[in-house]
């Protein structure tokens, strides 16, 4: 399938297709928009970044406008659930950049913001719901909604469904479903969890399988460099030398580690964001947009808030914490190197995380290579790391902030351990 006009799209969905500058149908959407357009169940296996958004935002689009229903109040005609609000948000996003020259709407409904606005905008009708499971279970209890008409549902990132705990959402939601409706699964890996969901909830499916099963994206260069716990902010400072990178996305654990992070960051002259589920709506959309018009090139975030990002030119992807799922390595990496782009994905690796990594390069079946920072270089960063924090906590001087000082310029000798080492 050489070309989206032998998809049998109708002029609407082309126009939209050529106005987002899409020439040629990637894997997964040459072989599932057909699937989709026959009315079967669908099951689509493929790598983060590969398009598996327009592999069933198109066809839905198609049907619906064919059909030619006028949107009614509270009963949506399709249902897309999503893990996180950014990737809600997006697909929300695409979908009408998709139907821009259609009438059929699409509204995300997600949680961290009011229900007001959301009550409001289902009340006068809407085509397509994007939602995330909490928010959805919640309308559905306030009767903001109906699912009695859903002909279509999609679930996008099952893997991350079964991450976050959502399985028992989705059967809830399920369960207030019309038995008779097309069902459409999307992920870049396939637990034995999501396989039982799969038999329950979808007839007969065809699997789309465009690569093996947690892959990663061959235009990604992956490393590892092996350094100790502490010396990690100085080894990110290193490897984020100003003109080596256009952005750069970097994972911690958790929402108090990635604060951490961004701080530490930010006194070394970095101008950072931080992106995780403790923040505001308002904020992660502020920090988003930041980061996406390059008014800041470095995002720390944690693994759930950083889905749905979707900006073709992040050119590192940087683990400071290994991931202790296999599973999520894949995802994490994948906001790289998209759209055809290369990219570069880091893995800072201490010597407690190391049965981590290995248990990554089991799934992906690859090798990391192995980087070193020099000893110089490792130095170097280190003084400037301690510098830095003194200026930044530079206070009217007492007797015990001195000594405090005195201790942070001794720790600064050479003589000491330098912040990289390898680990064997």
């Amino acid at each position: 399938m050489n070309s989206f006009e032998n998809l049998s799209l109708c002029p609407a969905v082309l126009k939209a297709v050529r106005a987002e500058n899409y020439v040629v149908p990637t894997p997964i959407q040459a072989k599932a928009i057909p699937l989709v357009l026959s009315g079967r169940d669908v099951l689509g296996i493929a790598k983060t970044g590969t398009g598996k958004t327009a592999a069933f935002a198109l066809p839905i689009l198609e049907q619906l406008i064919t059909r030619q229903t006028s949107a009614r109040p509270r009963l949506p005609c399709a249902l897309i659930l999503a893990p996180t609000r950014e990737l809600a948000n997006q697909i929300a996003g695409d979908l009408r950049n998709y139907g821009r020259y259609s009438k059929i709407s699409a509204l995300a409904v997600y949680g961290g913001v009011g229900m007001g606005a959301q009550i409001r905008a289902l009340a006068g009708g809407v085509d397509i719901v994007v939602a995330t499971p909490g928010r959805l279970i919640d309308l559905l209890n306030r009767k903001a909604i109906s699912l009695s008409k859903v002909e279509i549902l999609v679930l996008d990132e099952a893997d991350r469904m079964l991450d976050m705990g959502f399985i028992r959402d989705i059967r809830h939601i399920a369960a207030c479903l019309p038995k008779k409706r097309q069902n459409l699964f999307f992920s870049a890996t396939m637990p034995r969890e999501i396989e039982r969901l799969v038999s329950d909830l979808l007839i007969n499916p065809a699997k789309v399988e465009v690569t093996p099963a947690a892959s990663t994206v061959e235009l990604i260069h992956q490393q590892v460099l092996y350094v100790g716990t502490s010396g990690k902010v100085a080894a990110l400072a290193a490897l984020l030398d100003p003109g080596s990178y256009s952005r750069a996305l970097v994972f911690a654990r958790t929402k108090h580690g990635a604060d951490r992070l961004a701080k530490q960051m930010a006194r070394l002259g970095f101008q950072v964001g931080v992106l995780h589920g403790n923040k505001s709506q308002k904020q992660r959309e502020t920090t988003l947009e930041g980061f996406r018009l390059g008014r800041t090139q470095i995002l720390v975030a944690t693994d759930i808030a950083a889905r749905g990002i979707d900006i073709d030119d992040i050119s590192h992807v940087i683990n400071f914490d290994v991931p202790n799922v296999a599973e999520t390595y894949v995802h994490r990496i994948g906001r790289t190197a998209r759209a055809g782009a290369a990219g570069l994905a880091i893995t800072l690796c201490s010597a407690e995380e190391k049965q981590h990594l290995r248990g990554i390069e089991r799934l992906t079946g690859t090798s990391l290579s192995i980087i070193e920072l020099s000893g110089a270089t490792a130095v170097n960063i280190r003084e400037d790391l301690s510098a830095k924090r003194m200026t930044y906590t530079s206070r009217p001087q007492t007797p015990r902030k001195r000594r405090g000082n005195n201790r942070l310029a001794h720790a600064n000798t050479p003589s000491r351990a330098s912040y990289h080492r390898k680990v064997s």
